[in-house]
């Protein structure tokens, strides 16, 4: 039976995929959680919460605890959710091999899945949002970025297919990343490519066919 943790609370946008990360492994968990969805361009809340030191999600509110990650490479949410949990996600003896992996899955894939995902924005963000959702982008990355990142679809689409390329390649010989459970990386990986899913526009490429195996295993996987 699952356990109750009335308390865990995931504050979150729904596509954002360090949102989906942390939320995929409370649900592998199998404990009952909450989520608070934020406009993507409203954080007033985790800005009262965290006494102004934090704007981004994910965040999470565990009873008086707050957890956020305000670094490039600690993965500090997902330690406390593992820690706390006891799920077994980072191991020592696979600590190096995790930090390199997780770096390029938030790099190379990530850098192309996001752009596919947000150049579809119309599709899944309200009609009310969409200005905002507009100038924070064109704001970070330029105006008329995603335009131009609709215009470059297939080179997206040839990036993250490559980048994909190592991933495949190891898949083909176990279930998961780095053995036969699921570890950290597993849940990174998965939560980048349902960002390129969010919007129902694109599929994961047909040439990565044990990639698309662990994908659906991941969907479903509990401890």
């Amino acid at each position: 039976m699952a356990e109750i943790l009335d308390m865990i609370e995931l504050i979150q946008f729904p596509w954002s995929p360090f949102c989906i990360v942390q939320r995929r492994i409370l649900e592998f968990a199998g404990v009952k959680f909450k989520t608070t969805n934020l406009p993507p361009q409203t954080r007033d809340l985790v800005w009262k919460i965290t006494k102004q030191k934090y704007y981004g999600v994910p965040t999470l509110r565990d009873g008086t605890k707050i957890i956020f990650d305000d670094t490039d490479d600690q993965q500090i949410v997902a330690k406390y959710l593992d820690a706390k949990l006891k799920l077994g996600l980072f191991p020592a003896d696979r600590e190096g091999v995790q930090s390199l992996l997780w770096r390029h899955i938030e790099s190379e894939v990530e850098g192309a899945a996001f752009r596919l995902n947000d150049s579809q924005y119309r599709d899944f963000v309200k009609p009310a949002e969409q200005l905002q959702y507009l100038r924070f982008k064109e704001r970070k990355f330029g105006r008329g970025c995603i335009d131009q990142w609709r215009r470059d679809e297939k080179l997206w689409l040839q990036k993250l297919t490559a980048a994909l390329t190592p991933y495949e390649q190891m898949l083909a010989h176990s279930e998961f990343l780095l053995g036969e459970r699921p570890l950290f990386v597993d849940f990174d990986l998965f939560g980048m490519l349902e960002n390129f899913l969010f919007s129902e526009n694109y599929e994961l490429p047909k040439a990565r066919p044990h990639l698309r195996d662990w994908h659906a295993r991941m969907k479903t996987v509990r401890r």
